[in-house]
């Protein structure tokens, strides 16, 4: 991760706007080594190093950083840069940028930053009535990439009933590991009693997994940061559970659910990969090489 390898690079304290993943496992863990976690980059003393988290961020902040005089890592997920990307070329050709995500996230207001004048926030089915555009012929959708792919689907038909002209982005935007793991949970659902999923309150893409576990079959489902979320009464009468995790959840939260269910009876693990994931990124480029004050 970023935070570490900075960290090892260059000793704390090391500065991060906002939590670097939505999992608090994780933040405790760097704040513990030395990380010091900010909601805003005014907040970093000048001269110092600030980690921008997976979420991305807007070109505002990004001056104000430079502004201010801070060595910059960017550990925004390259999926995230792709739609920071899409935004930036659709607004160039003066289209209307109609982005799918939740009001307040952290990668829809670094999205919405690039192109503040040409994008428009569709939060849910509910906001789709409300959407105005200059010319229906120019349009264009973009998603946050933690969304439910079911849910993205259906707002997408809803703009379509409204602007039949409306254009998919090139690629799909929904993060690959999100995906992956809706599909699973699907899968498990059917199958389970009790949907266990591993993941912080915080976390979109880990809330949407109890959802869709819930949608497709499962009699309870319910988010835990770990092991001793759980609550026994659960349990009852249940012979089947199913458990997933968020795409940021270190694996050691999961395998302590696991031990805490074999404790219980439930030591019958079967394993369910719906997609064989096999993507890896690189470090952010800071981190390839001496880091240096933006300019």
């Amino acid at each position: 991760m970023a935070v570490e390898k900075a960290l090892e690079q260059y000793g704390a304290p090391i500065y991060v706007r906002k939590q670097i993943v939505h999992n608090t496992h994780v933040v405790r863990t760097l704040e513990a080594r030395g990380a010091i976690f900010v909601d805003e980059t005014e907040e970093v003393p000048e001269g110092e190093i600030v980690v921008f988290s997976a979420h991305g961020v807007s070109p505002a902040v990004h001056e104000e950083a430079r502004q201010r005089g801070l060595r910059t890592i960017d550990a925004t997920c390259p999926l995230v840069t792709k739609v920071h990307n899409e935004a930036k070329r659709f607004a160039a050709q003066d289209y209307d940028i109609l982005l799918i995500g939740h009001e307040g996230h952290e990668e829809v207001e670094g999205t919405s930053g690039e192109a503040p004048d040409h994008i428009q926030l569709v939060d849910g089915l509910d906001s789709v009535d409300k959407v105005q555009v200059k010319d229906p012929g120019k349009l264009v959708w973009l998603s946050q990439t933690t969304l439910s792919v079911d849910e993205t689907t259906e707002t997408v038909a809803r703009l379509k009933e409204r602007f039949p002209t409306l254009l998919d982005p090139p690629s799909d935007d929904i993060c690959y590991a999100t995906q992956n793991r809706q599909t699973a949970v699907k899968e498990i659902a059917r199958e389970s009693q009790l949907v266990i999923v591993v993941g912080s309150e915080n976390s979109s893409n880990s809330k949407r997994l109890v959802e869709v576990a819930k949608d497709y079959g499962a009699d309870a489902a319910y988010l835990v940061d770990d092991a001793s979320f759980i609550r026994e009464e659960w349990l009852d009468g249940v012979t089947t559970v199913g458990l997933t995790s968020g795409a940021s959840v270190p694996d050691e939260l999961v395998q302590g659910v696991l031990a805490y269910l074999a404790e219980r009876g439930f030591a019958d693990v079967q394993e369910v990969e719906a997609v064989e994931e096999s993507m890896r990124f690189a470090l952010p480029h800071e981190l390839r090489k001496d880091l240096r004050v933006v300019s």
